[in-house]
């Protein structure tokens, strides 16, 4: 597989209203919330093509399609996502890591916003994404 760069990161959060008060509010990060949500993101911060801020329940829900996260798996502490150069690239990471051995949370899936992403989580606990997001290369 061909890592382009990596194409966001989020901590991912238990309390939404507490982390935005110490990343928005005392840091000072330029981050806005995503419609009517709990997700405050930012595609303006140097160094980083997308920083979001992701509730363990949106994690559970993207991952196992239901709001509490899995009870025999690590709660995971962040998700930090890998560029591939295009769908059909997810869907040969995805591949590439399932004949290595490792076990995906879901095979390539294309999300309503049009990233198409495939997900596993490391022994630590960490989301890793392998992920075509169109607008990232324009």
């Amino acid at each position: 597989m061909k890592i382009l760069f990596v194409s966001g990161f989020a901590p991912i959060v238990a309390d939404p209203k507490s982390s935005k008060k110490l990343y928005v509010d005392t840091i000072g990060l330029p981050l806005t919330r995503y419609e009517n949500t709990d997700y405050y993101r930012s595609e303006n911060i140097e160094g980083a093509k997308h920083f979001g801020l992701w509730s363990l329940t949106d994690a559970a829900q993207a991952c196992f399609g239901v709001d509490t996260w899995p009870a025999d798996r690590l709660a995971p502490q962040a998700c930090v996502e890998f560029e591939v150069e295009s769908h059909e690239a997810v869907v040969s990471a995805a591949s590439e890591l399932e004949v290595s051995g490792y076990t995906l949370i879901h095979d390539a899936k294309t999300e309503p916003w049009g990233q198409t992403i495939a997900r596993l989580q490391t022994p630590e606990g960490l989301l890793v994404g392998i992920s075509f997001a169109p607008w990232h290369h324009n």
